[in-house]
C-alpha cells in the first residue's frame, strides 16, 4: 500500500530552547528553515510539569511568521483556547485524554478560526481518535509520554503511525496530517516518515546544536524516508 505522502514540516519545540534568549532561538530555526514553532503548554496537572502560557505566545507572534503550534497538555482545554487563539496562535492541539468531549472542544479551536489538532498519548489506542479525525487538520501521536523534554523515543510510536495512516487514507481522510513529538532526531527521522508521519517536532534533536544545522540534517533524513515510502 502507497500511503499518502504531505510536505515535510519541521516543528522546533520551544520547551528545549533558551529562554532567556527566546528570539535568538526563534531566529535560528528560522535560519535552518524550520515551518513551524512547537509551543509546550504544560499546567501541573494534565502532565507533571508547568510551562507557558498564552503571553509568551502573544510575546513571540510579533517576532516571527513561522507557524506557531500550541500543544495544550493541560486539564480543561476549553478554557483556555480562546485565550491561545487570540495570544496568535495558528494551530491548537488537544489531548483525547484531557477532555470529556472530544468533537465540542475541537469545534472550539475551529471556530476560533484556526487548525485544529487533537493528540493522543504512547498507549492510549489509536481507536479513541477515530470518530473524531474528520474533525481534526491533524493528529498528533506522542512518542514520549508528555511532560519533560529529551526523551527516548518510543518505538511503537511507529507501528501506530503506519496503522493511523492506513485508517486515514481508507476511509477517505487523506486530507489529516500525522504530526510526531518525543525523542525525534535525524537518527529516526527516516523511520518516521515511512511510518506515516510528515510534521516532525523536535527539541533537543534541534537545540542541542545549531539549528542552522540540525534541522537541515533532520529534514534530509525525513525526506529520505518519504521518498522510500514511495
Amino acid at each position: 500500500m502507497i500511503m499518502t505522502q504531505h510536505p515535510i514540516q519541521i516543528a522546533p519545540s520551544l520547551l528545549s530552547a533558551n529562554f532567556a534568549r527566546l528570539e535568538d532561538d526563534v531566529r535560528r530555526c528560522e535560519a535552518g528553515g524550520a515551518e513551524i514553532l512547537h509551543v509546550d503548554v504544560m499546567d501541573g496537572h494534565f502532565v507533571p510539569n508547568i510551562t507557558i502560557g498564552p503571553l509568551v505566545v502573544e510575546a513571540l507572534r510579533p517576532v516571527t511568521k513561522l507557524v506557531l503550534d500550541c500543544h495544550l497538555m493541560i486539564s480543561h482545554p476549553d478554557r483556555y483556547i480562546g485565550a491561545f487563539a487570540a495570544a496568535g496562535a495558528d494551530w491548537i492541539s488537544v489531548h483525547v485524554e484531557a477532555t470529556k468531549h472530544l468533537h465540542r472542544t475541537l469545534s472550539l479551536v475551529r471556530e476560533h478560526g484556526k487548525r485544529v489538532g487533537a493528540v493522543l498519548n504512547p498507549i492510549t489506542p489509536l481507536s479513541s481518535v477515530f470518530d473524531a479525525a474528520e474533525y481534526c487538520d491533524f493528529i498528533l501521536l506522542m512518542s514520549v509520554n508528555p511532560g519533560f523534554g529529551g526523551q527516548k523515543f518510543i518505538t511503537s510510536f511507529l507501528r501506530r503511525a503506519s496503522e493511523l495512516r492506513e485508517f486515514l487514507d481508507k476511509n477517505g481522510l487523506e486530507r489529516v496530517e500525522i504530526e510526531v513529538d518525543g525523542g525525534v532526531v535525524a537518527d529516526n527521522a527516516e523511520a518516521i516518515v515511512r511510518a506515516g508521519a510528515n510534521i516532525l517536532v523536535s527539541g533537543s534533536g534541534v537545540f542541542r546544536g545549531n539549528p542552522s544545522e540540525t534541522i537541515p540534517a533532520l529534514r534530509k533524513a525525513a525526506q529520505r524516508g518519504q521518498s522510500l515510502s514511495v
